[in-house]
């Protein structure tokens, strides 16, 4: 009898350790569903009190949206116009061009104006706002002016007028990123901004850049 009793111990203590295991263990599924639940409740939380401009960075991007004014439709044809002849200076620039700078710039305003090009013919489809397929006969003449010239004539007519356009349409763009209400116009200000300014940038990195271009430029802004 003795034995027996002997050999029943150690089998009732095997039974209340994994008693106490599988209680502990209901206990730590328990503490990490309540700990996830808060964490998830406070996230929720917090995004609800997001200023709303937070909001929208957190959230996916708005479509089409606030209402069209006169200056975002003709923003939206100047940019569509300004590719239509930028788009071909840059491809002259490596052929009639004696500066590497030059060239490099050309590839600038390839690259640039044909991304936006793409955005402007996106948006105005979805604004159902229609847009030239050709630039102004001013732009076409200056076209026709690169086309004629060769080496460091061609040079610096190209910064000249490219900088000189690039300066004030960078004014324009200012008004409409501060006043569109329509999210579309707004999108496409702010990448036509970017764009503008790298094209400034390489133009000026060109040492070409004269104060009556500049000049120019500044006669635009109203008094």
């Amino acid at each position: 009898m003795k034995s027996h009793a002997r050999k029943a111990q150690p089998t009732a203590s095997r039974g209340r350790l994994i008693a106490a295991a599988v209680a502990l263990l209901a206990v730590i599924a328990s503490v990490s569903v309540w700990l996830a639940q808060r964490d998830s409740s406070a996230d929720e939380s917090h995004s609800a009190h997001l200023p709303a401009a937070n909001a929208a960075l957190a959230g996916p991007q708005g479509g089409n949206a606030g209402a069209l004014s006169a200056l975002d439709k003709t923003f939206l044809t100047k940019v569509r116009q300004a590719g239509l002849w930028e788009m071909p200076a840059g491809r002259l620039a490596q052929t009639h061009a004696s500066s590497e700078a030059i060239k490099r710039a050309g590839m600038h305003l390839l690259e640039g104006h044909s991304k936006l090009d793409q955005l402007a013919r996106e948006d105005s489809e979805a604004l159902s706002v229609p847009i030239p397929d050709e630039a102004t006969a001013e732009q076409q003449g200056w076209v026709d002016q690169l086309k004629d010239a060769r080496g460091k004539a061609f040079d610096q007519l190209f910064v000249d007028l490219l900088r000189a356009s690039h300066g004030k349409i960078f004014i324009t763009i200012g008004e409409v990123r501060a006043t569109t209400k329509n999210t579309l116009i707004r999108r496409l200000a702010t990448q036509t901004n970017n764009t503008v300014q790298d094209h400034m940038d390489v133009l000026e990195d060109t040492g070409l850049v004269t104060e009556t271009t500049l000049d120019d430029v500044a006669s635009t802004i109203p008094k």
